[in-house]
């Protein structure tokens, strides 16, 4: 017998008692500090050891919730099982949709924004290839038989492309009703064109939730999120969400960065103060990925990144930095959509990467303080890239892994015409192979972070291979949770 690799702890001096957490069975406990004197004892305990009937007691209850294994090997075996077994589910489809690359609105810190006529020669998907892409998904809702099928629309900002929207979401909820699959449908929108009429429209279809983007007060957001004329979108956005408070699900998203996450406090009591309130079901804020300036300071590298992987070499995992100009983030995809589990029960490490960890930990404590619930910090992933079947389509009929590759066409893994090229097949296994929590030794956190997002590693690290360790914001996240868990006690 001995500890696990995945448990974690937080003690509490104060109460004699430490609160224990073992991240691949998400099992949870408030134990006294003979219990994890026990549990520290296991690795040197012999095997003429014996225990009292107390003892026997506790040790049986840590072995059913997974704190005790009975090897390292065995273990690791469970964990390759384990993401075997979420990349191969077929119990749910899950569809992300660009419905076009055009947007409306001019954010400095995406790679869209205001610049030449971009919005001029962007993509928006044809009726023809909605068309198309619903026989494509009639054939993987016969072949899965899946028990939900989830439609995300995406852009660029989907709403500017309401006749493939509408159209998807009517034709996805017929063949899925046909098959007596449950259709949920999520809008990813900077929540201009919002409107009572759109939410109607959907809401009989299977209409899951929106996520609005606020970046900060209304001063920081209109200077963050303009018209690509120019003007403030703040106050038309907040009327917006009052119009359709109530009728479905509301998340909010905001994206920081240095000058502007001081701001976000003031942004939280304004919405605690507004009659929509209650009406908003989650709020997590993200980190802006900018392009860096000739005079910016390299980043270091924290301690934590490279202690966080056994056997590698030093500085190869490395927290995550500006990428250069070349690179285009996310390239077509909209920066607001990391993360795009937001308005369902999933969430995905996107939502944490690219900044400080601290802040991180500071805008969840200040949402929380705030009324709202957000994510926990911990319960992150592993993200949709590792599911077989959770597909992003780009407006043309392309197929990616991951909103975050899309408009890529080397990282494309084929097109809903079946297509498959030399390229896009080895893309295809390149994805069949991904696992770079592979490298991360035996770090108590890769249930759960699965080795980070493999969009910001390809980008900014040259590989999706190589981990992005954040595991500093896992580990303040965790004595979050924690006190929560012991304030409940109370």
């Amino acid at each position: 017998m001995q500890p696990s690799m995945f448990n974690v702890r937080v003690p509490f001096p104060e109460r004699n008692e430490t609160f224990l957490m073992n991240t691949f069975t998400d099992a949870q406990l408030v134990v006294t500090n003979d219990v994890v004197s026990l549990l520290d004892s296991l690795p040197a305990a012999g095997p003429d050891r014996t225990y009292s009937g107390d003892e026997r007691t506790a040790l049986d209850t840590l072995s059913s919730l997974g704190f005790i294994v009975s090897d390292r090997a065995t273990e690791r075996d469970a964990l390759e099982q384990y993401f075997a077994s979420y990349r191969e589910t077929t119990d749910q489809l899950r569809l992300t949709v660009l419905t076009t690359l055009q947007c409306n609105f001019a954010c400095d810190y995406c790679i869209q924004g205001d610049h030449g006529d971009y919005n001029k020669h962007a993509h928006k998907m044809s009726l023809d290839t909605a068309a198309r892409l619903v026989k494509w998904t009639e054939q993987k809702l016969d072949a899965l038989t899946p028990k939900s099928c989830v439609l995300t629309f995406f852009g660029g900002e989907p709403l500017l492309n309401l006749p493939a929207l509408y159209f998807l979401a009517e034709e996805v909820w017929r063949v899925t009703q046909q098959r007596g699959v449950r259709m949920l449908i999520n809008i990813i929108t900077n929540g201009l064109l919002l409107t009572p009429d759109v939410i109607q429209r959907l809401k009989p279809l299977g209409l899951n939730g929106v996520k609005v983007t606020l970046d900060g007060d209304r001063e920081t957001h209109d200077r963050m999120r303009p018209l690509r004329g120019g003007q403030g979108t703040f106050d038309r956005i907040i009327r917006n969400i009052s119009a359709i408070a109530g009728e479905c699900n509301i998340a909010i998203g905001g994206n920081f960065d240095e000058a502007s996450v001081e701001s976000y406090p003031a942004l939280l009591e304004f919405l605690a103060a507004q009659p929509f309130a209650p009406s908003i079901g989650k709020v997590a804020f993200k980190p802006v990925i900018r392009t860096p300036t000739a005079s910016a300071p390299p980043v270091p590298q924290a301690d934590t990144a490279s202690k966080a992987v056994s056997g590698t070499r030093a500085g190869k995992i490395i927290p995550l930095v500006p990428i250069e100009a070349a690179a285009k983030p996310l390239k077509g995809a909209c920066m607001t959509g990391a993360g795009v589990g937001a308005t369902g029960a999933a969430t995905s490490a996107c939502d944490t990467c690219q900044f400080v960890d601290e802040k991180l930990a500071f805008l969840r404590e200040e949402t929380k303080r705030h009324g709202f619930k957000t994510i926990d910090g911990v319960h992150m992933g592993p993200c949709e890239i590792h599911k077989r079947h959770a597909y992003t389509i780009g407006p043309e009929g392309s197929l990616y892994a991951c909103p975050g590759f899309s408009g890529e066409p080397t990282l494309s893994t084929g097109h809903i015409d079946g297509r498959h090229d030399a390229g896009q097949q080895q893309t295809a296994l390149r994805f069949d192979r991904l696992g770079a929590w592979r490298a991360c030794g035996d770090c108590s956190f890769i249930p759960v972070c699965a080795g980070g997002c493999s969009v910001a590693a390809h980008t900014e690290l040259g590989g999706m291979e190589t981990p992005t360790c954040h595991k500093s914001a896992f580990e303040s996240a965790l004595v979050s949770l924690a006190h929560d868990a012991v304030g409940q006690l109370k």
